[in-house]
């Protein structure tokens, strides 16, 4: 169900509420939730398309002027299909749109996607154009260095050094608030355009949320060549953003995230996606506090 067309929102007016439970599945697995809603029948969904363990997807084309993903991947992927499953979509309904940081809020604006699942932290100032559903998460900002740098060992020694982070990105603005005028900070698009950066000596860090890092220290060609902190210094809570005046969208995906948590597929799906990493799983959140 596009926004573009139709306002999701709208549609929620007459949604059958069926009371979420959750279907079968062995311990450690992602279960599938019953439909808590019989309106919906597709979904366009926003997600990062670079982001290992997160969100990674295969660019295959334009569609209406964004970027259309396949085989999507990641623990914002397995998040945003149980919440697609509980609203009554099948995975083959929903389509997935590349979200970078840049474009999130003008994505949901334009009416191009019905949410967006991307690392998107919930602050004050986005909540003024988009709502939120959750936490699903909570993160911790750190910094992403070269293995062999002795040097940098936490914020506190970060005078004097060029950091990376993605554009219009709560990471960009914590270490520009705190540390203006005792770093240079790059703002690429994205967090890989970072990776990349770092890897070539560009940059002294990346910076940015600890299960961001965590995904791309992981990968096989970056073990033993980068390494995360481990110091983290903020607090990072991850919001599903749908449109702006979607109150009851907001409650049914609240009621999908506590599920997604209490029935064991919230872990499940860390583990899977970010556990080799050796990162460390915290507690899971309360949705709607």
């Amino acid at each position: 169900m596009r926004t573009k067309h139709s306002t999701l929102a709208g549609s929620i007016v007459g949604i059958l509420s069926l009371g979420l439970l959750t279907g079968c599945g062995g311990p450690g697995e992602i279960r599938d939730p019953t439909p808590i809603a019989t309106e919906f029948t597709e979904l366009r969904i926003g997600i990062s398309f670079d982001q290992p363990g997160l969100g990674v997807a295969t660019e295959a084309g334009e569609e209406g002027g964004v970027v259309i993903g396949t085989d999507p991947k990641g623990f914002d992927v397995d998040t945003a299909l149980y919440i697609a499953k509980a609203l009554g979509v099948a995975p083959d309904d929903v389509t997935w749109v590349k979200a970078d940081p840049v474009d999130r809020e003008i994505l949901l604006e334009d009416g191009e996607v019905d949410m967006v699942l991307s690392t998107y932290t919930i602050t004050d100032e986005r909540a003024e154009r988009v709502d939120f559903a959750g936490p699903y998460f909570v993160a911790h900002q750190d910094l992403l260095i070269r293995r062999n740098d002795e040097e940098l060992t936490g914020p506190d020694r970060l005078h004097g050094r060029t950091l990376c982070a993605a554009a219009n990105t709560t990471s960009a603005d914590n270490v520009l608030g705190q540390y203006r005028g005792d770093i240079a900070l790059v703002q690429p698009d994205t967090f890989s355009d970072c990776v990349e950066r770092l890897v070539a000596g560009d940059v002294d860090a990346v910076t940015t949320d600890d299960v961001i890092l965590a995904g791309f220290a992981a990968l096989p060609e970056y073990r033993g060549v980068l390494r995360v902190i481990g110091e983290g210094f903020s607090d990072e809570p991850y919001g599903v953003a749908v449109p702006k005046g979607s109150p009851e969208l907001v409650d049914l995906i609240n009621q999908a995230l506590q599920s997604y948590i209490d029935d064991g597929s919230w872990e499940a799906s860390l583990k899977i996606n970010v556990g080799e990493s050796g990162y460390k799983l915290p507690d899971p959140p309360s949705p709607g506090d």
